[in-house]
């Protein structure tokens, strides 16, 4: 995942089972945490489905001026983390769409569909959640 972690806006990629993370430590944050639920072969090709995270901490701490962010529920930053959560997601899926990642071999299938959460984990974590399937060569096997 060297495209998320070439991001500046993400601090953390992380990879397996969601609860062996310490979503304590505010530093790892903004976090992309991804793991795979199956891979299915076909042809000379692998599909992978993954599901992602694109999640950061609400802050309440601060004080936000309505004038400048238009009308806000709360003095949270909920609105920001999911705007810039979502740029994270938009800016993966159109690579895999139509960019390196796609030139690379690394295609997406099909149009993913992203959902908003708030508050799922022990924290206050808010952001959007995706599976994806993405195709890959299967051309690394050699039959004699």
């Amino acid at each position: 995942m060297t495209f998320l972690r070439n991001n500046p806006i993400v601090n953390t990629v992380t990879f397996g089972d969601i609860s062996d993370i310490d979503l304590n430590k505010t530093t790892i944050f903004p976090l992309t945490h991804f793991f795979i639920n199956n891979v299915t072969v076909v042809d000379q090709a692998m599909q992978v489905s993954i599901s992602m995270l694109f999640t950061d901490v609400v802050d309440h701490s601060k004080n936000f001026n309505n004038n400048d962010f238009g009308n806000r529920e709360d003095d949270t930053n909920l609105i920001d983390v999911y705007n810039t959560q979502l740029q994270i997601a938009n800016a993966l899926i159109q690579d895999l769409k139509r960019g390196d990642l796609y030139r690379d071999r690394y295609q997406l299938e099909g149009n993913p569909v992203l959902e908003p959460f708030n508050d799922r984990f022990e924290d206050e974590l808010a952001g959007w959640t995706v599976d994806l399937t993405i195709t890959i060569p299967n051309d690394s096997i050699s039959v004699c």
